[in-house]
């Protein structure tokens, strides 16, 4: 990562040979946090203001724990205590606030460089659990926090957080719609794509390293692929006759689905990373599109309307055999497979709205509904780590994009940003 430095200034050596003083367990051993039970907890962090090392103003040390508490809050299993509880300090009578753990963290800025040095402290211990010091400049601190708030997670939970990831969107302003990439918070925004046309469908490549969409810039519905490191280089993937759209890329980065109609019928083909086709995985059945990976590669689910109306189905790409997946609401569409487990998450219309389901890829499965209120909600996708669900909601006459639990708790807006905005997908960039 370009002038950011990250040296390891704790390794848990309080951990790595002994029981700290509450008798907790060893590292190897330890019992993790669970985060997908509905009746857990929320883990309540404290994040006092950063101590400048080199001043007594708090302006900046202010910030980097804001954005710190918000990186860690947005994970939806941790509750930041407000700073004004305890003044901000980084000494107060923790356990009888209540608290479980607590940031401490000292800050130095020379020029344009800013310096780090962050502590995890585990309250009913008063051990050190992690640290870390990092360097970089004033315009990397969002990612340095970011860095560390995944690192948080990982020692509370034993899976990375997410809050380096990255999330691409389309947003539509004036009637043209471009793709733009943001950070959890929405603290930056990035335009990708300036066709002055219609972008839709993006798709990260697993590493998060390139994006794909389809543009009607040129009077068909190509498919392209975008270099996202500085570069931004970008090139055509498919430009036959017709539609080419939605790419699905297996979990090793080798090869893709796409939907492709230069036959005449929508239909799904396997191509290798170079765009070229090496297998027709459907053949006329209907209008075929919108397929997914599972985490193993074996087997996708994808959209058909071969019986009358959209559905979602099940494919074994070994053997070719599909199977019916929804056999409730009235369109079933836009899938994706959770990358950790055996969930599909899905747009399901319903009483004349579209609400967002998840279901097994079993045959005679039951879906459930994550969303149940009185708007639209569509184009679903999961956090890396197969916790969240991103997708729009029809907010006033325009789509917004939204986060929530996939137990269907914790909702909110991600971003404010002009226009409308659809098409969220989510990736940790490698």
């Amino acid at each position: 990562m370009k002038n950011l430095t990250l040296s390891v200034l704790f390794v848990c050596a309080l951990m790595s040979s002994l029981f700290l003083n509450s008798g907790r367990l060893l590292a190897d051993d330890r019992v993790y946090l669970d985060i997908t039970s509905p009746e857990a907890r929320k883990i309540n962090i404290a994040v006092p203001w950063f101590a400048d090392k080199g001043s007594q103003d708090q302006a900046l040390g202010k910030e980097l724990a804001d954005t710190l508490g918000a990186a860690l809050q947005f994970h939806g299993i941790i509750s930041i205590v407000p700073a004004k509880t305890y003044g901000g300090s980084q000494t107060a009578e923790w356990k009888g606030l209540g608290i479980d753990y607590v940031v401490l963290s000292q800050y130095s800025v020379s020029g344009d460089s800013l310096s780090l040095e962050l502590r995890l402290l585990d309250v009913t211990s008063g051990g050190i659990l992690m640290g870390k010091a990092l360097n970089g400049s004033l315009a990397q601190k969002d990612e340095m926090l970011f860095k560390f708030c995944d690192s948080i997670i990982k020692e509370l939970t034993g899976e990375q957080g997410i809050a380096s990831s990255q999330i691409v969107f389309v947003s539509l302003n004036n009637k043209v719609k471009e793709a733009f990439s943001t950070d959890i918070l929405g603290h930056h925004f990035r335009q990708i794509t300036r066709h002055k046309n219609l972008v839709i469908s993006p798709r990260f490549t697993p590493n998060g390293v390139f994006l794909c969409y389809t543009s009607y810039h040129t009077g068909n519905q190509n498919l392209y692929i975008t270099d996202l490191r500085q570069s931004q280089t970008t090139r055509v993937l498919s430009n036959r006759k017709g539609m080419n759209m939605a790419p699905a890329w297996a979990p090793d980065g080798r090869t893709m689905i796409v939907t492709l109609s230069f036959e005449g019928n929508p239909d799904l083909y396997l191509l290798n990373s170079q765009g070229e086709i090496l297998d027709k995985l459907t053949n006329g059945e209907g209008v075929n599109v919108s397929a997914t990976y599972s985490p193993d590669g074996r087997q996708i689910v994808f959209v058909s309307d071969r019986t009358g109306k959209p559905n979602l189905y099940l494919m074994d790409l070994a053997t070719k055999r599909v199977q019916r997946l929804t056999f409730t609401g009235s369109e079933n569409a836009e899938p994706s497979w959770n990358p950790k487990e055996d969930l599909i998450v899905y747009s399901s219309l319903t009483a004349g709205l579209y609400q967002i389901c998840t279901i097994k890829p079993v045959p005679n499965s039951s879906p459930t509904f994550v969303t149940k209120d009185l708007m639209n909600n569509e184009n679903p996708s999961w956090s890396p780590d197969g916790n969240q669900i991103v997708f729009s909601k029809r907010v006033g006459g325009i789509y917004k994009i939204y986060v929530i639990l996939k137990n269907g708790t914790f909702e909110r807006q991600l971003f404010a940003y002009p226009g409308s905005q659809s098409y969220a997908r989510w990736a940790r960039v490698q």
